[in-house]
């Protein structure tokens, strides 16, 4: 089983789409941090369901609870357990279905994986249900970053053919201001219009979610297995429908001579730095300096409408399955939040094993 990620700052993923609960386990986080519950909160409005026309109706608050690893204010060292109770549940379409696997979904390695006995409501571990957990650590680590003069931001930068032209970070915070989190207005209407086409033919649609982490400090990353794209690579794969991860130049790279790729050396008041960033702030697996940049590509939702086909496992003859209940005609604006909350739990673990993050702040106020 592998429900953890990390080596000094781990992170422990638990709950199920229609369980009880969602939740996580920190185990390292640094003793003596104030945590802005508000900042955590707000982080989990981001990602919930139910928050515009372009998203699934479920209907979930996600008001999250701390179970142990503060006390008077301050994190303790000892493990920091977070929690989210499910409160809008309807698993009656998922028991008509449970013998029909939904294309695109995990419902058919799952139960070849656990025998059959795994929770195959709402898709049960393998939902987009379980980033509210990353979430919560990732809303935890950013306030940790935060004292670091490090901060992500992820945003929206392709739904379907529609994509964005070149952002510069201003403009990027800007993010927040429409449905989509796509902070360039025109294309922002146009990815709106794409979705809503989506839905209204009971259909879906993939993209692209971009980020950007600032003020990483050079030399960051353990090679050769433990790099720190690689890391992050791993954790980006974690979450759920994310089929492709690049850095900087990314595909582009296979299109370029050496001299167009290449990032030449530099000196700005006396710092080592790029004149471009090709590599995405990352060369060996340990980061140069610059601003990581990642682009992680979501697939459509594979709950949709329309009929296709399938096999029904238990009188093993090829049926058909049309989805009904309540999904995302596109994940990638909740996604968003998921992307730098992941960001955030990987530099963090990795900043403690560089030694720039002790695991007691001598000033966690």
């Amino acid at each position: 089983m592998s429900n953890s990620i990390g080596k000094i700052f781990r992170v422990t993923s638990f709950g199920e789409s229609h369980g009880r609960c969602i939740g996580i386990v920190i185990d390292g986080c640094p003793a003596g941090i104030e945590l802005d519950m508000d900042v955590i909160q707000s982080e989990l409005d981001r990602r919930r369901p139910g928050q515009s026309s372009i998203t699934t109706t479920r209907n979930e608050l996600d008001k999250f609870e701390i179970l142990s690893g503060v006390f008077n204010g301050l994190t303790t060292g000892a493990p920091l357990c977070m929690v989210i109770w499910n409160q809008d549940r309807d698993s009656s379409k998922y028991h008509q279905i449970k013998d029909t696997p939904r294309p695109g979904h995990a419902d058919y390695t799952a139960s070849l994986r656990y025998g059959g006995y795994n929770d195959y409501r709402g898709g049960g571990r393998f939902s987009g249900r379980i980033t509210a957990g990353f979430v919560m650590a990732g809303a935890v680590s950013k306030q940790i970053l935060c004292k670091k003069g490090i901060t992500i931001n992820a945003y929206t930068q392709q739904i379907g053919d529609i994509k964005t032209p070149p952002l510069t970070r201003e403009i990027i915070k800007n993010s927040e201001r429409n449905r989509v989190r796509c902070p360039h207005p025109e294309t922002a209407e146009k990815m709106i219009q794409t979705i809503n086409e989506s839905r209204r033919t009971g259909d879906s649609i993939g993209g692209v979610v971009e980020c950007h982490a600032y003020g990483v400090p050079p030399g960051v990353g353990q090679p050769i297995f433990d790099t720190l794209e690689g890391d992050l690579s791993k954790a980006f794969f974690a979450i759920p429908a994310v089929k492709a991860v690049e850095f900087g130049a990314g595909v582009r790279h296979a299109e370029m001579r050496g001299s167009e790729s290449n990032d030449p050396f530099m000196l700005k008041d006396g710092a080592v730095e790029t004149s471009s960033n090709n590599s995405g702030g990352i060369l060996g697996g340990i980061s140069s300096g610059m601003p990581i940049i990642s682009r992680l590509t979501f697939k459509p939702t594979p709950s949709i409408k329309k009929a296709q086909k399938t096999v029904n496992l238990k009188t093993m003859e090829e049926t058909e399955i049309t989805i009904e209940g309540r999904h995302d005609p596109c994940i990638v604006p909740r996604a968003v939040p998921v992307v730098e909350s992941v960001t955030a739990i990987v530099l963090v673990d990795h900043l403690m094993r560089y030694g720039i993050l002790p695991q007691v702040m001598e000033d966690g106020r």
